[in-house]
């Protein structure tokens, strides 16, 4: 996430929908900086270990481009062999951003078309 730039293009992934899935295309509008919700005590998202001085959880901001009219499930992205090695396809794999190749991306947006 810290090495996103104003201008990149993000898959939209719901990690918790049934069945998981791509569903649209977001555009980062705002680089990494400190998530504030870290240092709230009253706040779910608090971190006793993060401090304002060394920061342990980021965000950035993004803007919504395009919802797919066919989301493209797991399932299908693991059943692809070109993605094979898809960050996201990885065992153990829990990252909440991943990096994305430009053959990884072209597959994906093709498969939304279909």
């Amino acid at each position: 996430m810290r090495s996103m730039a104003v201008g990149d293009r993000v898959l939209f992934y719901h990690s918790n929908a049934d069945p998981p899935a791509v569903v649209g295309i977001a555009e980062v509008v705002k680089t990494a900086y400190p998530d504030p919700t870290q240092f709230n005590k009253k706040d779910k998202h608090y971190d006793p270990r993060s401090k304002p001085s060394t920061p342990r959880w980021d965000m950035v901001d993004i803007k919504y481009i395009r919802r797919f009219t066919r989301s493209v499930t797991l399932d299908e992205l693991r059943n692809e062999t070109t993605l094979k090695t898809m960050v996201l396809l990885r065992k153990g794999s829990r990252l909440s951003v991943q990096p994305v190749t430009p053959l990884e991306w072209r597959h994906i947006i093709k498969s939304a078309e279909d």
